[in-house]
């Protein structure tokens, strides 16, 4: 079986902005998407009520983790929810999606947003929404830990999560000195980031801490399976995120990610033109 090792790994640098968008940071820089295939970018932020009010996307999905707080998603097809800590939403906003996501009451929301590439021939499908809470991921218990399986399968387990393309991600829980080896397709490009804790990661056992993000080896051509090797020097929390590279051209412009600068003006102009549909409300 291939053994994933660490390839790049960083601290996220946060800033603070004031209110109502209190703190954020960039856990991975849209300049590397390259790299980084089919993943564009992800964001982790703090938020009151009126940071991101209705607001448009196209070609492209959402993974959004709740991480503390409380989120309400509003959309204009008459979609409604509340995701508390653990839960996670998938967005494809495939032609056009236009929601908001706001705090709810005075909560300050923490989350991290994804944002997962679809292939050009996926770019225009219809715009739908999954809710994924964590009580319905898969718990697998193993000794000095627990594995939820939001998306893909690993470990005897398929998580609920249904997206465009392939695409995997669990969360991983060690207790001080606990080991756990984690399965995932080789093919699939990879990485993770430390939500709490101090863990080794990888065959060489690299030194990761809270807020540390890492991309990961892989086969490109891989059909198997790979396994990435975690050890935890004190109590810690792990997400895993893994997606099959796409190998398009992208061009990701303020809320939208598509082939060309001429389809990014395209997307503009529907958008003014009104063809998201009303604001949600």
């Amino acid at each position: 079986m291939f053994k994933r090792d660490v390839k790049k790994h960083w601290t996220v640098q946060y800033e603070e902005r004031g209110m109502p968008h209190v703190q954020a940071g960039l856990v991975l820089n849209p300049q590397n998407w390259r790299e980084l295939d089919p993943f564009i970018l992800m964001a982790e932020d703090w938020f009151k009520r009126g940071t991101f009010s209705d607001h448009p996307h196209r070609g492209f999905q959402t993974i959004t983790y709740i991480i503390d707080g409380r989120l309400e998603h509003i959309d204009n097809h008459g979609g409604h929810s509340i995701l508390e800590s653990g839960d996670i939403q998938y967005m494809n906003a495939g032609s056009g999606a236009r929601h908001a996501e706001e705090a709810v009451d005075n909560d300050i929301a923490h989350t991290l947003q994804l944002w997962l590439n679809l292939p050009k021939d996926l770019k225009g499908t219809t715009t739908s929404y999954q809710n994924v809470y964590s009580e319905h991921a898969p718990l697998v218990q193993f000794e000095g830990g627990t594995l939820m399986v939001y998306s893909g399968e690993t470990a005897g387990v398929k998580g609920p999560l249904q997206p465009l393309v392939p695409f995997t991600l669990s969360e991983i829980q060690l207790a001080e000195g606990a080991e756990f080896a984690y399965e995932l397709p080789e093919g699939h490009n990879a990485f993770l980031y430390v939500l709490s804790g101090d863990i080794q990661a990888g065959s060489s056992q690299t030194n990761l801490k809270k807020s540390s993000a890492a991309t990961l080896t892989f086969k490109e051509e891989g059909e198997g399976t790979s396994e990435l090797m975690l050890k935890a020097n004190q109590r810690s929390r792990v997400l895993v995120y893994s997606g099959k590279p796409i190998k398009e051209e992208v061009v990701a412009y303020g809320p939208f990610v598509m082939n060309s600068m001429e389809e990014i003006r395209q997307a503009y102009r529907d958008y003014q033109e009104g063809k998201f549909g009303e604001a949600a409300e």
